[in-house]
């Protein structure tokens, strides 16, 4: 057992001690309580020292864990609670306490419907009863991304519940390209978060690659139990070690891309790097830098470099210069081409 979980087993068992002001307590009785209540979770004898309670009650004394707790020495041999009605699990929550606890409740919250969470679901209307009689009306500190409006997330534990059980899917998918929709089996083997967006990862059948199916586009889900699910060697961490998002092609090897990034992009690229496999290989004195990325080439890839218009460059590999290259040109086209305007 952890050092510091056996601290708070003896504080908790202090403070109990002193609540109970019908008896007197010496250090030694303190001492004796601690060591019952430990032997009690630890099913062993592990002494406590004298020391050590000495320094547990200046602790619970102190301002470090926010007890500030009024134990004081009457008779020079017996510990009390000066208030009678004190107790180190009453404490008032700090207004940091409180703005902490309203953004976890409400990050957590965004999972209420997924089964992970359901255990703690009594816990966090606990959380927020407890947060509202501290204070009401906080507004929040932090302000966390989401869309409301994103569908298929009722999907969620369908989908984590198969993985878990290792249940063969049959999915009713229909992506942007495809007119029609399509059912098909599906192993389904890790779920992944891209860009505010979920992804099922998996192979249709055991031969074929591993793809990725976006939740929204998922239109319904139904287990196959009969269908046998072979067991699949697969390591989501080595899968995407050298690619942005969620698409791997798989035909591909990963390739240095050097990128060239302006003085005004400079500094968030370095603050916040593209990828893990980013290197800065040269600063400029005009505030540029070039970089080097280790990565496979794909959609998301082209869509973070084209986010950045004029202030990045691609010096290499060429392919992949030319089709940004390509596709900037495309765009000024558009807005130079009047007849490519879109019909109001």
């Amino acid at each position: 057992m952890a050092q510091n979980k056996n601290a708070l087993i003896r504080y908790k068992t202090i403070d109990k001690c002193l609540q109970n002001q019908y008896r007197q307590w010496t250090l030694e009785d303190l001492i004796e309580a601690c060591n019952e209540a430990l032997y009690e979770y630890e099913g062993k004898q592990n002494p406590v020292s004298k020391r050590t309670v000495q320094l547990d009650i200046q602790m619970m004394r102190s301002e470090k864990l926010g007890y500030n707790a009024p134990i004081e020495v009457y008779d020079k041999k017996f510990y009390r609670y000066a208030d009678e009605e004190y107790t180190i699990t009453d404490i008032p929550l700090t207004e940091t306490d409180i703005n902490v606890l309203t953004e976890t409740v409400s990050m957590l919250k965004q999972f209420k419907d997924f089964s992970l969470f359901a255990d703690v679901s009594d816990i966090l209307q606990r959380l927020e009863d407890k947060i509202y009689a501290e204070k009401s009306d906080s507004k929040p500190i932090i302000h966390l991304e989401k869309n409301e409006k994103l569908k298929g997330l009722h999907f969620l534990d369908t989908i984590y519940q198969a993985i878990v059980k290792k249940v063969v899917l049959v999915i009713t998918y229909k992506s942007f390209k495809s007119r029609e929709e399509r059912t098909f089996r599906f192993y389904p083997l890790v779920l992944k978060e891209y860009n505010n967006r979920w992804f099922l990862i998996g192979k249709r059948t055991m031969k074929q690659p591993v793809v990725n199916l976006a939740l929204d586009r998922i239109i319904a889900i139904d287990y196959d139990f009969q269908a046998e699910f072979i067991q699949v060697d697969f390591d989501a961490e080595a899968f995407y070690r050298n690619v942005i998002g969620v698409t791997v092609n798989t035909g591909l090897q990963p390739k240095a891309i050097r990128l060239w990034i302006d003085a005004y992009n400079a500094p968030y690229v370095l603050t916040k790097p593209l990828h893990h496999t980013q290197r800065v290989l040269q600063q400029n004195e005009d505030g540029s830098i070039i970089v080097n990325l280790f990565l496979i080439e794909n959609y998301e890839l082209e869509r973070v470099l084209l986010g950045f218009g004029d202030g990045v460059e691609v010096l290499k590999p060429e392919r992949l210069r030319k089709t940004i290259r390509q596709k900037l040109e495309s765009a000024l086209k558009r807005y130079e081409d009047e007849n490519l305007l879109p019909e109001k």
